[in-house]
């Protein structure tokens, strides 16, 4: 990874498109930018190989695959130690249904976002496969009901 160098006004607008945009070309890229597509281009490589831009997804409609149900799932440990959280982690690598998790301060040891086809897969992901679990002590959902603002880039 290269030295990072201070950004500037058009790095942050590069990095607002490309999160708002990942597929812009270099061409359009520079059109936003005010810039030449090769110095879009450059500029763009640039981040990446400073590791500020760290990779390109797809969004996917989750409607359109089946995926009904989103909610968020608290974990809370059993008894706290490396070889629990090993293993929790382990296991939550394994579930497709978990698209985030996180280890949290509080109550709950772990925030778990997860999207189900429906509430008896989101029953059956809870009940058999985390609660079973020997590090578990107790899971608390909440099921989503709207999304007033979609999952958004970051603030640059």
């Amino acid at each position: 990874m290269r030295e990072m160098r201070a950004m500037d006004s058009v790095d942050a607008k590069l990095l607002a498109e490309v999160q708002r945009r990942a597929d812009l070309t270099a061409q359009e890229l520079g059109e936003v930018l005010n810039l030449s597509p090769s110095q879009a281009a450059r500029r763009r490589a640039r981040l990446e190989a400073e590791g500020v831009i760290t990779g390109y997804r797809a969004r996917l409609d989750p409607a359109r695959l089946g995926l009904a149900v989103q909610a968020f799932v608290q974990v809370q440990m059993a008894a706290h130690s490396a070889d629990n959280a090993a293993g929790f982690v382990r296991l939550v690598g394994t579930l497709p249904e978990v698209v985030g998790c996180w280890t949290l301060t509080g109550e709950a040891d772990y925030l778990l976002r997860v999207w189900c086809a429906d509430l008896p897969a989101l029953n059956q992901l809870i009940h058999h496969r985390l609660l079973p679990h020997p590090a578990v002590a107790r899971v608390q959902s909440q099921i989503v009901m709207d999304q007033p603002k979609a999952d958004s880039g970051l603030p640059v």
